[in-house]
């Protein structure tokens, strides 16, 4: 028999979001880690705020809502706060009930400096892995390095001398003719995020303004220990690795030597000589071809070399979930800090990710 619809609506409904949301749902696995690790940064939480005046957006509120941004691929904040109002998912996930309103999107930028001046998102980024390491889901000694370019929110055309002081092009696609004219980050820097420095991956694409991304991956389990985002130069990478592992060696101090795989980008003496330093054995890529490799037989003969080798590629999942499911292909923050905060953020809804899919894999 056919159906009929009705337009009388319910005057009273008993339903919470929690009632909406499906008892199998991952989303559930992950909220339970966050509430965790968002219980124990509640005094650092109530020292950014006056115990006086109005009552804020809970700094808890926006970590969440950062997070679902994330994890479900949100445009923006802006569009966030649109799909707050009627996804009863983000509501449960932000313990809201039914008919709480979406708070205003502007509510993000207002409090975004004061996160970045008490390092909320690194905060939070080692709360997380706090409850990763009491779970036992990271290696004490065998590690990976990479990094990838991200590109700025800034396009080509915003990039200008530094000694130009005219008003840039008007219009929405001005006629600018850049032929003939070289543009190095000595002479030139983007109007739009002048920390931005024009960078490319290869000879073979061009030069954008961009930054550069960082991660340092456990080898167990794939999950990230330590994220950085610095400015894009042709040393970046290997000078922050070194200082990621060393900031990893301070917060775990231990005798045992460590191993750290690497890709070629990393077969350099002052890199090798670092690591070294560190007591950690380099298990780079060799570099094979226009020079002479900066480690030999001696390290590439045992076992565990080839086993780094095998697991190292496993960080390209890392910031191929940042930049697809992230939405960190393009940066969407201007300036260093913010888009380090934001790359924090998504490093750790990824390891959420992964800690929740841990959970229910056998054995």
């Amino acid at each position: 028999m056919r159906g009929n619809t009705s337009d009388q609506v319910e005057i009273l409904s008993t339903l919470t979001p929690d009632q909406l949301v499906p008892a199998d749902h991952p989303i559930r696995r992950i909220k339970a880690i966050v509430d965790r690790a968002l219980a124990e940064l509640d005094a650092d939480f109530a020292a950014m705020y006056s115990r006086v005046g109005r009552p804020s957006i809970a700094p808890e509120r926006l970590l969440k809502a950062s997070l679902l941004i994330a994890l479900y691929t949100v445009r923006s904040e802006r569009q966030f706060c649109e799909r707050l109002q009627y996804d009863m998912l983000f509501k449960w996930f932000l313990h809201m009930n039914i008919g709480d309103p979406a708070f205003d999107p502007t509510t993000f930028s207002k409090n975004r400096e004061r996160l970045l001046d008490h390092e909320v998102a690194h905060r939070f980024f080692n709360a997380v892995r706090a409850e990763a390491e009491r779970r036992q889901l990271l290696s004490d000694d065998h590690f990976t390095v990479d990094g990838t370019l991200l590109e700025a929110w800034a396009s080509v055309k915003s990039v200008r001398p530094k000694d130009d002081n005219s008003a840039p092009p008007s219009g929405r696609n001005p006629e600018v003719d850049f032929h003939g004219q070289r543009r190095r980050n000595d002479t030139h820097q983007s109007t739009t995020d002048p920390e931005a420095r024009l960078a490319k991956k290869n000879s073979g694409t061009a030069a954008k303004p961009s930054y550069a991304g960082h991660l340092l991956m456990e080898n167990r389990n794939g999950l990230v220990v330590d994220a950085a985002l610095t400015q894009a130069d042709g040393y970046a990478e290997r000078a922050t690795a070194l200082r990621l592992l060393q900031r990893r060696r301070s917060e775990r101090p231990t005798s045992k030597r460590w191993t750290v795989g690497g890709d070629k980008g990393y077969d350099t003496k002052d890199f090798v000589a670092g690591c070294r330093a560190l007591s950690v054995t380099p298990h780079i890529t060799q570099h094979t071809t226009g020079r002479r490799s900066a480690i030999d037989d001696r390290t590439t003969r045992h076992v565990g070399y080839a086993l780094s080798q095998k697991v190292r590629k496993r960080v390209e999942e890392v910031f191929g979930w940042k930049k697809t499911v992230g939405g960190g292909r393009k940066l969407r923050y201007i300036g260093q800090r913010r888009n380090e905060m934001w790359m924090l953020l998504t490093v750790s809804a990824y390891n959420l990710v992964r800690m929740a899919n841990l959970e229910v894999l056998p054995g």
